[in-house]
């Protein structure tokens, strides 16, 4: 899941307003994830393109 050039430095996790980092695995699908301290939230990509909806994402283990 290469995200265009830019991309990633412009969006920012919506609860927190912190970075997010690209994370995928060959086990687990691609997200994106939140870098805020107290945040960590995981959101999906779908179809390459992120869905930053807070109520899609996935809470820190």
């Amino acid at each position: 899941m290469p995200l265009e050039a830019g991309l990633l430095e412009i969006l920012a996790c919506p609860a927190c307003h912190a970075p997010l980092k690209e994370a995928s695995s060959e086990e687990q699908d691609p997200e994106l994830i939140c870098t805020g301290k107290d945040c960590g939230l995981a959101y999906p990509v779908r179809d390459d393109i992120p869905v930053l909806l807070a109520d899609e994402a996935r809470r820190p283990a």
